[in-house]
């Protein structure tokens, strides 16, 4: 048996005993067996065992009371909700209509347990906050916000900016005319009837279905009208002209695709098109053989040099200045050499002397890691009387060509000596 929330407070919210046709009053009693409408029995009725149908007196059943606590232990559901039904019909802060209304609690009494569970109980605030959030996504059904612009334009009445904005009401957020505005005509002498023929019925059904379908193709418009800002359709027009003309012609032939997906969806669409299309890959394709013409010409600029010059005297003062403003080219890897470290402003440097600045600059290390891995080396070189270059490699995880260097630097400075 489960204790379960009742349907309101109010006894005419519930369904009749099934028995004797009563008004129910908790406690009261649910078949768990029938189904789907709930087959509920008073009291009375349960214990002289009622059957009905398919209803027999041995099904399991469920007692349905209100009568337990659920936030706190002096509060029971009942109590809960009858609070909850106070403060909506009383307003909040009206705390002693509050309690008169619910005749089992004082003014201090509803407002402390009120601020405590729904306003200061987190776990109320995030529930609230989804409860919100729902709200308005649910809200896309009522009157439609200007989202652009915290204000939007308020043209006066049948003006062409009016027309423009498709008789947009600024004040009521929604317009002057619905979509298939005199839909509500064909409802409006329809009754339905108990002696109405099944075909009639059906006939009657069917023109409200009809009704239903504009209904949706209203909201439907409206959201495309509200997610893609179409409202202030020189706004649109503006945004669009920020793109390229290609872009644009695209957007002109592409605008049909905005109603089956979102603003940002279809602008992804619109700029990933354009990324495909044969212009702007012509373009960059134009870009990149500039780029290769370019480098091919410097490549062939010293054969014609040495061909035009005569003068060998002239031509090794100009070979001498072409290697002066390009850096040396390693003939191992046929890299560029990296240039030296500038240690200006870095840390440790005003403690190292000429020839270890010049040491870093070369290796390419800055000063405050030198000094640590020369204070490594010397304490290990102290500890062994001696330090071999495999010793100081395993010491200092560097790499090999950086560490012979700093090892061969520190034995011709006589910082350390070989084992």
């Amino acid at each position: 048996m489960d204790r379960l929330a009742s349907f309101g407070s109010d006894p005419f919210d519930k369904p009749p005993c099934r028995g004797c046709s009563s008004y129910l009053t908790e406690p009261y009693i649910k078949c768990a067996e029938c189904g789907p409408s709930p087959f509920l029995l008073c009291l009375q009725c349960f214990t002289k065992g009622f059957e009905y149908k398919k209803h027999e007196s041995d099904h399991k059943y469920e007692i349905m009371t209100s009568d337990f606590p659920v936030l706190d232990p002096g509060w029971t559901a009942q109590e809960e909700m009858s609070l909850l039904e106070a403060v909506m019909d009383c307003g909040f802060g009206n705390w002693q209509d509050v309690a008169y209304q619910m005749r089992s609690k004082s003014k201090e009494e509803c407002e402390s347990h009120y601020m405590k569970n729904f306003i200061n109980n987190p776990l109320f605030s995030s529930t609230l906050l989804s409860l919100r959030q729902i709200e308005e996504s649910r809200s896309a059904d009522g009157a439609i916000a200007f989202k652009p612009t915290e204000d939007p334009p308020r043209p006066t009445f049948d003006s062409v900016l009016s027309r423009d904005m498709a008789g947009y009401m600024p004040a009521r957020a929604d317009f002057m005319e619905e979509f298939d505005n005199y839909a509500e005509w064909d409802l409006k002498d329809i009754d339905f009837v108990d002696d109405d023929s099944d075909v009639l019925h059906s006939l009657k059904v069917a023109v409200v279905d009809i009704y239903h379908s504009r209904l949706k193709e209203r909201q439907r418009r409206k959201k495309i009208v509200r997610d893609h800002g179409l409202i202030n359709l020189r706004k649109f027009q503006m945004l669009e002209r920020c793109y390229p003309k290609e872009v644009q012609e695209l957007y002109d032939v592409m605008r049909r695709f905005a109603r089956v997906a979102g603003p940002t969806e279809h602008d992804k669409f619109i700029e990933s098109h354009a990324r495909e299309s044969p212009g702007p890959r012509a373009k960059v394709y134009e870009r990149v053989k500039r780029v290769r013409e370019d480098e091919r010409r410097k490549r062939t600029m010293l054969c014609d040099v040495l061909q035009y010059i005569q003068d060998g005297r002239a031509c090794q003062q100009w070979l001498t200045l072409l290697c002066a403003c390009f850096p040396p080219v390693s003939t191992a890897t046929g890299r560029r050499s990296a240039p030296p470290l500038n240690l200006t402003g870095l840390p440790g440097t005003e403690k190292l002397n000429e020839r270890e600045k010049e040491l870093c600059q070369v290796v390419r290390l800055v000063p405050g890691a030198y000094l640590e891995y020369k204070q490594a080396l010397l304490s290990e070189c102290r500890r062994q009387g001696g330090l071999r270059l495999a010793q100081a490699r395993s010491l200092i995880k560097i790499d090999v060509n950086k560490t012979r260097k700093i090892y061969d630097f520190l034995i011709r400075e006589g910082c350390i000596n070989k084992a």
